[in-house]
């Protein structure tokens, strides 16, 4: 019986997750994608109070070190994407080269975000003299600004950051928070003196992530993307991947250093104590709403959401019981709502005339982490029955009920963070022993789909394309935890301890 009353939700399992991941997200009152333009969903009350908390846990992050909270236009003018454009296309070639990009020449060969955004060409009926684009991210106007904000070492650091939305014309398959061509986008841009100022941004921005993943009861792989996935006007990008149930690898977040390469492309300098010019250093850090898909999809089962306290938009859900027999469980109800809100719980009240199975599977659903009931026989016994999202119930007494929800609210969260590494640790494998035979990789064993492939690597491009042909999955990089101990490179045989990991990816 338990199993037709999912089926009446409409939830499919979470085992076909293709189906069940697009589902929940309706289901459970996220979003809406039926507005008109694919890719472009509704959010809903429930789903944006669980980004806007997602927000909150960043801008506190974001507080604690300094940086501060800017808002720049949405529109920005051609000619700015066509000066990222010659930069990136410069970089690019340097690259394929192998030469440092101040021997090349700018080229317009590459056309950049050029086909990636959306237009304004006309304001009403006139033709704009300057077509402008919304943007895609956000470097080309911040730095415009930033060259005239910046004349000396006195205005260093400057480090800044926004919460935004960003368009991009995606083409492929749209997927609520995974992929779609409107982007809740969190970006932070630092600008230092130097190398080595830039280089402690970016060991500051990695543990800013593990902080909020660790709210988010996320664990992750940490990797320095190969330099053919690296962003190509970053002299490297680190990203944080989270796996996903079906095995797929999905970026949550993405840190890069810049070096001083768009600080010449845009004249970001300041002069120095000694009187010099010098060209700054910069780092950019982004995240977006795919933290949420993640927390959807890592932390959801049959029976619908399970969020984490930490962003659920209701923490502690009350539903009175009996109500017609004694007005004191309404009295008791509002009285515990408001002594748990005033401990910074977030809490409601379902006094719906509804069978209270419908409301249990209504916040199920919904994922809300505790269910509070309370009905005259409670009250008698000076108690309450608690039901926890990740499964058992417990008898609370209502005398410091506060603090015991609380504490059950870290378990909670502590649960979550278990189940998490164990999907993490067991999706996970040691690649199959191959053989390598005119170009090509042969594999002991079939590579299976919903696994993740660990490896020692340290080979070069040329390598890199070999392990990617042969196994069809994506090499993420070398992954910040090494091998304690050396191994052969499975290309070349060259002992390494660079850990790396193929995998499909979103």
């Amino acid at each position: 019986m338990k199993d037709q009353g999912k089926a009446k939700r409409g939830i499919p399992s979470k085992s076909e997750f293709n189906s069940w991941y697009p589902a929940i997200v309706e289901i459970a009152d996220l979003v809406d994608k039926r507005y008109p333009i694919k890719g472009m969903d509704v959010w809903k009350p429930y789903g944006w109070k669980a980004m806007s908390l997602i927000d909150s846990i960043t801008r506190l992050e974001m507080e604690s070190t300094d940086h501060n909270e800017y808002r720049f236009p949405l529109l920005v003018p051609e000619d700015l994407l066509e000066k990222e454009n010659r930069l990136v296309a410069k970089l690019k070639s340097a690259r394929e080269l192998g030469i440092d990009p101040s021997e090349l020449r700018f080229e317009d060969d590459d056309a950049g975000f050029k086909k990636e955004v959306y237009w304004v060409k006309h304001g009403g009926d006139n033709k704009l003299d300057v077509p402008m684009f919304l943007r895609p991210t956000s470097e080309t106007p911040m730095y415009n600004m930033f060259s005239l904000w910046i004349r000396s070492h006195a205005d260093l650091p400057l480090k800044t950051y926004q919460i935004v939305n960003t368009f991009r014309y995606e083409t492929k398959q749209t997927r609520s928070f995974i992929r779609v061509r409107e982007i809740h986008f969190f970006e932070a841009h630092t600008v230092h003196k130097n190398e080595v100022n830039a280089t402690l941004q970016i060991k500051e921005d990695a543990r800013i992530v593990q902080k909020i993943l660790y709210e988010l009861c996320l664990p992750n792989i940490i990797s320095k993307r190969p330099i053919w996935d690296t962003f190509p006007g970053a002299w490297y990008t680190t990203a944080a991947d989270v796996i996903m149930p079906n095995g797929r690898t999905l970026q949550v977040a993405t840190y890069h250093h810049y070096r001083d390469q768009w600080a010449k492309s845009f004249d970001i300098s300041y002069e120095d104590e000694n009187g010099n010019n010098n060209y700054c250093h910069q780092t950019t850090f982004g995240m977006s709403e795919r933290l949420l898909g993640a927390v959807v999809g890592v932390h959801g089962d049959d029976s619908g959401l399970i969020l984490p306290p930490s962003i659920s938009p209701i923490q502690v859900v009350i539903m009175p019981v009996a109500t017609h027999i004694s007005d004191d469980v309404i009295i008791y109800s509002k009285k515990i709502r408001d002594d748990l809100h005033n401990n910074g719980i977030r809490t409601k009240i379902d006094d719906r005339n509804i069978r209270p199975g419908n409301k249990h599977y209504h916040w199920e659903i919904k994922g809300v982490p505790i269910r509070l009931e309370i009905g005259p026989k409670d009250i008698a016994k000076n108690q309450c029955i608690v039901s926890l999202r990740t499964g058992g119930k417990e008898t609370l007494p209502l005398d410091n009920l506060s603090s015991l929800i609380l504490t059950s609210l870290d378990s909670i969260s502590d649960v979550l963070r278990k189940r998490a590494d164990n999907l993490h640790n067991n999706t996970i494998s040691q690649i199959p022993k191959s053989i390598l035979d005119d170009g090509r990789l042969s594999f002991e064993q079939p590579l299976n789909d919903g696994v993740v492939y660990e490896m020692p690597f340290d080979g070069n491009d040329a390598d890199a394309e070999i392990i990617e042909k042969s196994s069809g999955l994506t090499l993420m990089g070398e992954c910040e935890q090494a091998y304690e101990d050396p191994m052969p490179c499975i290309i070349t045989g060259k002992m390494t301890t660079k850990r790396q990991y193929l995998a499909k990816m979103y």
